[in-house]
């Protein structure tokens, strides 16, 4: 007897989408192995033959590789018995395979799917290693509404830089789902989302691609982005997304699951930070945007060999901020991480803040008490007698 005879209709359309060459990706979340985080399956021609590559990608952040025959149902029966949520995208439709808490096994548009690979157009397959794999395709239907791609799905020459900026946020969110709850409706924030690309990037993420409930909320001051933002959200059908026209400062959420900020305006990053940390966020994620405070207000004679020059000032500046927000996220209980978001030479705005919510954090600890004066004297040898403003 198969161990995995739920899946048959699965490997089915995998590998019958595969060999008619309607097979875009299939994507693989839910682990069973908790050191795994999804794994990803596209065509590739390797060597001149044509396979399935799997790339499976770990919470230490490695990804490994391993070719499989079109023809291997068994090699595909094995793979996709580690996980409990399958995703496949053809050229035409997308079906998705899902088990309950019960063991149940849910299908959704496997028959439609399959009924698609007669009319359907084929997929162009690359050779390996001339492209790498991003989280979205590029022709998503959100896009093309947002107008970073046409319809045809190629993505506009202008639109270039903001597609791997998006694309490199959510590998970022990718390597944060194993800090996110496993079940019920994940609670996310955008705050100053703005005209919202990663707001509708990160909800079809969550939503479509990894099939979770999600109750998102986005943020801004701007009335006419956020009427904008809401009405693409209607023509799209993310029902799970709405759109708020207000003060950060004013917004309050009992609890999220996720907090984002993409290029919030120097003190409007800390607005963010307070905000996800007062909703006990499991995971902020922060892209800062100038840093007009510290710079105007740097009172620090032991930086004076640096802060007499305008230029290094600026920098100087730009490091101590982000440094004093990572210290905040601390004292709040936060483990925290600065990287890189793109390549420098896309935008100078270019560093991404993230913190993952400790389990158990005590607040009125030794600990937390520690935390919170290091903090203080770092905002006091930085700015003397101006406070800070978080």
């Amino acid at each position: 007897m198969n161990p995995h005879e739920h899946l048959i209709p699965v490997v089915e359309l995998i590998l019958a989408a595969a060999n008619a060459d309607k097979l875009s990706r299939v994507i693989l979340s839910k682990p069973a192995n908790k050191d795994i985080i999804k794994a990803v399956v596209t065509q590739r021609t390797v060597s001149g033959r044509r396979v399935l590559q799997a790339e499976t990608f770990t919470k230490d952040g490695k990804a490994y590789h391993k070719n499989i025959d079109r023809e291997d149902g068994e090699a595909i029966f094995d793979l996709c018995g580690g996980f409990s949520q399958i995703n496949i995208f053809t050229s035409a439709k997308e079906a998705q395979f899902s088990l309950s808490k019960k063991g149940k096994a849910l299908y959704s548009g496997i028959d439609a799917a399959r009924r698609s690979l007669s009319v359907g157009d084929t997929v162009k397959v690359e050779g390996n290693n001339r492209k790498k794999n991003t989280v979205l395709c590029g022709d998503e239907e959100f896009l093309k509404v947002l107008g970073i791609c046409d319809a045809n799905g190629r993505i506009h020459d202008k639109k270039q830089s903001k597609f791997r900026q998006i694309n490199k946020f959510l590998e970022y969110v990718s390597d944060c789902v194993p800090f996110l709850r496993e079940e019920g409706t994940l609670r996310v924030l955008d705050l100053c989302c703005g005209k919202s690309y990663l707001s509708f990037a990160l909800y079809h993420y969550l939503a479509n691609i990894l099939g979770r409930e999600v109750s998102m909320t986005g943020v801004d001051l701007k009335a006419d982005v956020i009427e904008y933002c809401s009405q693409c959200a209607d023509t799209l059908g993310f029902s799970g997304l709405n759109f708020i026209c207000g003060d950060i400062n004013d917004f309050a959420c009992e609890k999220a699951d996720l907090t984002v900020s993409l290029h919030a305006c120097d003190t409007a990053t800390d607005a963010v930070l307070k905000v996800a940390c007062d909703a006990r966020s499991d995971v902020i994620l922060s892209t800062p945007c100038c840093h007009h405070y510290v710079t105007e207000r740097l009172s620090c004679p032991e930086a004076d060999f640096i802060a007499k020059y305008p230029i290094l000032r600026n920098k100087f500046a730009d490091a101590a901020t982000d440094a004093l927000r990572l210290a905040y996220l601390e004292k709040r209980g936060y483990d925290v991480l600065a990287a890189e978001l793109i390549d420098p030479s896309e935008t100078p705005k270019n560093v991404l803040l993230r913190g993952i919510r400790k389990k158990g954090f005590d607040p009125d600890s030794v600990e937390a008490a520690r935390l919170s004066e290091r903090y203080d004297s770092l905002c006091t040898f930085l700015l003397k007698d101006t406070p800070y403003v978080i």
